[in-house]
């Protein structure tokens, strides 16, 4: 490859470590074209799936700052890039690895983190992004649901009963606040009037 070729092949790749979420790191020895051709439809058409050289392919991760270990860019190589689903890339893969095990997945960046290829199966074995997304939108339909019915229970009572009871609650309420004064002026009538028998002065018993 002439140099000005060798420069711009990099710079793809470095541009391509930067806008992808993940990275998988795959030997893809003994793969037809039309097996190739199947797996990148299976990873989906955000995720470019290519056939890389493995010198360029480090030149080009570490100018990403990327640090791939060496033992993953030997024997023939193709890396996905991967945008979007992280986990639905891994399904894929490993769903395309049953009908394929010539397809060998090394290893791979996921979340910023060098994963193996246990790690990348394990991930497949997760509930995917919009499975997540689609569970979480039903059980919040499902809580606004029983809210509404809630609230909807809640209007027909205070329709159907609570003025009456509130009505029937206010009546003590006043009635209290009615016989307050008249109980607090007789305590003052009693007050009032006991001095006043203190201060009549005894009668007195004239002397003999």
């Amino acid at each position: 490859m002439a140099r000005p070729d060798k420069t711009a092949a990099v710079a793809e790749l470095t541009e391509d470590f930067k806008s992808a979420d993940a990275i998988a790191l795959t030997e893809y020895r003994g793969l037809s074209v039309g097996a190739m051709k199947t797996l990148r439809r299976s990873l989906g058409m955000e995720t470019k799936y290519a056939v890389v050289k493995n010198t360029l392919t480090k030149i080009a991760a570490k100018n990403a700052g990327i640090e791939i270990d060496d033992s993953l860019l030997k024997g023939p190589s193709a890396v996905a890039f991967i945008k979007g689903d992280s986990i639905a890339a891994a399904k894929a893969f490993k769903e395309f690895q049953k009908e394929n095990p010539l397809l060998v997945i090394k290893g791979g960046i996921f979340d910023g983190k060098a994963v193996t290829t246990a790690e990348i199966m394990k991930l497949a074995d997760l509930e995917s992004r919009e499975v997540l997304l689609a569970k979480l939108a039903g059980a919040m339909k499902g809580t606004m649901a029983k809210a509404a019915r809630t609230f909807d229970a809640l209007r027909i009572k205070l329709e159907a009963g609570a003025p009456v009871e509130a009505k029937a609650e206010a009546a003590p309420a006043a009635e209290v606040v009615a016989e307050a004064p008249v109980a607090e002026a007789a305590a003052e009538v009693t007050e009032e009037a006991a001095p006043a028998a203190e201060e009549t002065p005894a009668a007195e018993t004239p002397a003999e």
